[in-house]
Order: C-alpha cells, then structure tokens, then sequence
C-alpha cells in the first residue's frame, strides 16, 4: 500500500503553508519551487484543497494561498481524505456485497484494523505538527564548509 503522489503534494504544500500562516498569501510558484513540485500539478491540488475549505486563494498579481483555518486545526488525515477519499485497503470494507465471502471472511476484521489504524494515526497528526518537526530537524542540521 501506497499513498499517491497527489495526496503527498498536498500534504507538502499545506505544511508549506504552515510555515507562514498569517504572513499573508503565498504564490503557487514559491510553494512549488521549495516543495518540489511541477507548478501546474500544484494549482490543481491548490483548487482541491480549496474547494475542500482547508485553503484560501485569491487570483491576480497581488494573489496566493494561504490556510483557511489554523495548522493546528488541519490534520493529515483532512488533507489526505480531500484528495483520495477515505482510506479503505479492501472494497469490501466499504461495499459489502462487493464480496460473497464477507460472512465468514476472516481477513475482513484485520483490514478493518488496519483502516482504523491509519486513520487513526492521521488524525493525530496536525499540520502545526507537521510544521514544528521540519523546524526542529532543520535546527538540527550541522552544514560543513
């Protein structure tokens, strides 16, 4: 099991914008060239995640994105569900009469944790989180000359 790339941006890039919450709008382009990823794909992800509530955008020469609401407030578990859906690592846990066997299935019931698992641990983790641990692991960061 893999979580995308899409939903791996995204998460990027809101924690991009957990370093400057309340500095003001942040252009797509600056967010792309320090997160690494293709400026286009981003806007795409920007409108999702828009449209979802989690960021605020405004379009023109003065525009940006900033968070709608505060790092502490977004979890990664909202930023992933927004562009993947709820997490569900077989079709039976979400449509049971997909399977004949879930009766008696003995698989379901360990799926059933392992979903909850995930979805637990996302949860937990805020992108104010997010953001204090890239600040102490980047203090921690010896550079040689």
């Amino acid at each position: 099991m893999r979580i995308s790339m899409k939903a791996d941006y995204a998460v990027r890039a809101v924690v991009d914008l957990g370093h400057r919450y309340g500095q003001g709008l942040v252009q797509s382009a600056e967010i792309a060239q320090r997160q690494f990823i293709p400026e286009a794909y981003l806007d795409q992800l920007l409108t999702a995640l828009r449209k979802a509530g989690i960021v605020r955008s405004l379009r023109g020469p003065q525009g940006g994105h900033e968070l709608a609401r505060p790092p502490d407030q977004i979890t990664m578990e909202i930023v992933v569900s927004t562009l993947e859906g709820p997490f569900t690592p077989v079709e039976c846990l979400e449509n049971i009469p997909f399977c004949a066997l879930v009766p008696g299935c003995g698989q379901r019931e360990v799926w059933q944790e392992v979903q909850s698992a995930v979805q637990s641990i996302l949860s937990r983790h805020t992108v104010a989180d997010l953001v204090a641990r890239e600040k102490e692991r980047r203090e921690r960061i010896v550079y040689y000359i």
